[in-house]
């Protein structure tokens, strides 16, 4: 597998960054491109990817890597 890279965006989601293989827990495969976006706050109702939720339900975590 590639170089992946997820990045955890301020008061936002998961970017995903690379070739990567995306399953649920029952081992289905998620059709996923290069870069995608994972969800955080619990709202997206297009789980587990994010679609924009976060920003109407006022989803604060801009927390740092130590």
């Amino acid at each position: 597998m590639a170089d992946v890279t997820i990045k955890k965006m301020d008061n936002g989601p998961l970017q995903v960054k690379g070739e990567v293989r995306l399953e649920d827990g029952k081992g289905n495969t998620y059709d996923v491109k290069d870069t995608f976006f994972l969800c955080r706050c619990g709202h997206s109702a297009n789980k587990p990817f994010c679609d924009g939720a976060h920003k109407a339900k006022g989803f604060e975590d801009d927390s740092t890597a130590k």
